[in-house]
């Protein structure tokens, strides 16, 4: 953190006092005396000990970065743009003191947003049976984080609505918190975690999309779009993020290792309904995690601690079509190995569908040429990208099956479609 400081002295000089932060994608990065109070409880250092990218580090060893830092970076970003919106569609604002208070609402929601996350993240939800979100309704009602909201005029509750993504939250806010498709929150983590990893196809033209984004009025309501000019910077951030999807988050070294970790974790937490306590939770970190796995046997902790191999890739498959011939190698596989083999199947919207009957609502809006437009509409690639994207891969137990032969099972199914060899 970099301690250098611009404020007015202060006769209290353990009394909070604004700050400034250098961070290596947004450069510095101001919090007031207020944020500096809530940057300080214990919920949001904990973020210090959470990997924004859980066990990726084993397949990127770079990849060490922080969620305390994509918080941080997910308020610089969400100002920016709030900043650009105000210049760009000054009539959403009624007054300066309206967009001061969705002002200071909306960075306290972005560095709050992460803080009901537990260990390697998504790992210990599967484990423990609770989404974070519900985890960070039970955070902000603690009463050292509601004192420093309470402090700076921001009510926890409607910083729930804007992480939870309630129905009843300003939509304009709520979309730049939780999405689903213009949130600050992946517009940090994208380039950081490019960054951190050395995906350069991680990038996209981010200084473009902030200009770039109006608030528009629809139906006699507010709404987050982007202005005409702003549609290919829209591209490079859809497809940056099937770039870091396809290259990273579903990297094969990081989905084998979090097979194993949700083993371990099983075995580390055998009564989950323990941490259901939001104290006890908080409690647990990355660090932690590791740290009681050192008096502990078997494989699969040995393969966290020193980053053994314990499933092998014997092939991927990344596409919808490829379904059919996945399905076969997985039934050779199996009829050879039985449980040695792992069928792992991953699925992400690129660029979020409407929830229901596709086409029912649009996806982004877009102000183009003096009306207003679908994202798909006036972009073919994202048109061609909205909706699912597919990510399956066969994974072999090392110990039990070679993984130089299921490659070649797998190969010359691949090869021949399926299909018998004529001999």
């Amino acid at each position: 953190m970099d301690m250098r400081r611009d404020y007015d002295a202060s006769p209290d000089n353990h009394a909070p006092k604004p700050k400034r932060i250098y961070d290596p994608i947004h450069r510095f990065i101001e919090l007031d005396a207020g944020e500096v109070a809530l940057l300080a409880t214990r919920p949001v250092q904990r973020l210090r000990r959470l990997r924004q990218l859980g066990l990726a580090y084993l397949a990127f060893p770079s990849a060490e970065h922080s969620r305390f830092s994509h918080a941080l970076g997910a308020l610089a970003i969400g100002t920016r743009v709030f900043d650009a919106l105000r210049e760009h569609s000054p009539d959403a604002f009624a007054s300066e003191r309206e967009f001061r208070a969705k002002r200071t609402l909306l960075r306290a929601s972005l560095l709050l947003h992460d803080v009901g996350h537990g260990p390697f993240s998504h790992a210990s939800e599967a484990v423990l049976g609770v989404r974070h979100e519900l985890r960070t309704e039970a955070i902000l009602a603690l009463p050292e984080i509601a004192e420093a909201l309470e402090a700076i005029g921001v009510d926890r509750r409607d910083v729930l609505g804007l992480i939870t993504g309630a129905h009843d939250a300003d939509p304009v806010l709520r979309e730049l918190v939780s999405g689903p498709n213009l949130d600050a929150d992946r517009m940090d983590y994208l380039l950081r975690d490019a960054y951190f990893t050395g995906v350069a196809g991680g990038s996209y033209d981010s200084e473009q999309l902030v200009a770039s984004l109006r608030v528009l009025e629809i139906g006699g309501r507010p709404q987050l779009g982007v202005d005409g000019r702003g549609v290919v910077a829209l591209e490079s951030f859809v497809l940056a993020r099937y770039m870091m999807f396809a290259t990273v988050y579903f990297h094969h070294t990081t989905r084998a290792f979090e097979r194993v970790l949700h083993d371990v974790l099983e075995r580390l937490w055998p009564d989950p309904r323990a941490l259901d306590d939001v104290e006890r939770f908080l409690d647990w970190d990355d660090f932690r995690v590791i740290d009681d796995l050192r008096p502990m046997e078997g494989e699969g902790v040995r393969a966290l601690r020193e980053r053994r191999t314990v499933y092998g890739l014997a092939a991927e498959f990344n596409a919808e079509r490829d379904l059919t011939v996945f399905e076969q190698c997985e039934r050779a596989l199996r009829e050879r190995w039985g449980e040695a083999v792992w069928a792992d199947s991953q699925e992400q919207l690129l660029h979020r569908l409407p929830l229901g009957t596709a086409g029912a609502a649009p996806t982004v809006r877009v102000q183009l040429m003096g009306r207003i437009v679908d994202a798909r509409d006036a972009s073919d690639v994202i048109g061609k990208l909205s909706g699912k994207a597919y990510w399956r891969k066969l994974f072999v137990r090392t110990g039990v099956a070679p993984v130089a032969e299921a490659r070649a099972i797998c190969a010359e199914i691949i090869e021949t479609g399926g299909q018998p060899r004529l001999l």
